[in-house]
């Protein structure tokens, strides 16, 4: 006897459960991208993490992949493997705070070539974890007001109306400290890329 369609009741997806900071601990954290040492403008990149309404999400995890000032990745198999600032290992990865925040220390990155040889503006590559969620998200950090950005490729893939979701913004009180708010859901969501 075969069974039929009827027959089947489809089982929930897994999520992120709720120990998902245990992966996360202050051994594995690392919230400095770049030493004092690095070559490039100090920035203290001041992330937070943002459901539909608009509050703090606890139990958010962000990592961040970029270039060092001269635009090229930390890795061992690149073109200029060699010639990589030291002091920029180019990877963060912290657990966010109650207040849905978690704060990098590291440089500007420099501007790294598109397919096509055209220079992206300089930005920060992005991956979000939290709870609920199947599959990170992937987005990227730009910088408000940055000359680049209105010829990067991968940024004018994006409708204009809605660039403005991935741009950091200077604080005018604190120089080298920029704020990055990303929304999951909702009328401000940040744009993020299928990869």
């Amino acid at each position: 006897m075969g069974l039929s369609a009827t027959d089947l009741t489809p089982t929930p997806s897994q999520t992120v459960g709720p120990y998902f900071h245990l992966g996360c601990t202050e051994r594995h954290a690392v919230s400095r991208i770049a030493d004092s040492n690095a070559q490039g403008d100090r920035v203290r990149l001041i992330c937070q993490v943002l459901d539909g309404d608009g509050m703090p999400v606890d139990d958010a995890m962000i990592e961040i992949w970029q270039a060092d000032s001269d635009g090229r990745y930390n890795h061992p198999m690149g073109e200029n493997a060699n010639d990589n600032d030291p002091h920029c290992t180019g990877f963060g990865r912290l657990a966010v705070g109650a207040n849905g925040v978690c704060i990098f220390e590291t440089i500007k990155p420099g501007r790294v070539p598109a397919d096509a040889g055209q220079l992206q503006a300089p930005h920060l590559n992005v991956s979000v974890f939290a709870r609920g969620v199947l599959k990170q998200l992937v987005t990227r950090i730009y910088f408000a007001d940055e000359p680049a950005n209105q010829e990067c490729p991968i940024l004018s893939l994006v409708p204009p109306e809605r660039r403005s979701t991935l741009m950091a913004r200077p604080d005018t009180q604190n120089p080298g400290d920029w704020h990055f708010a990303i929304h999951l859901c909702g009328k401000n969501e940040t744009v993020f890329f299928d990869v």
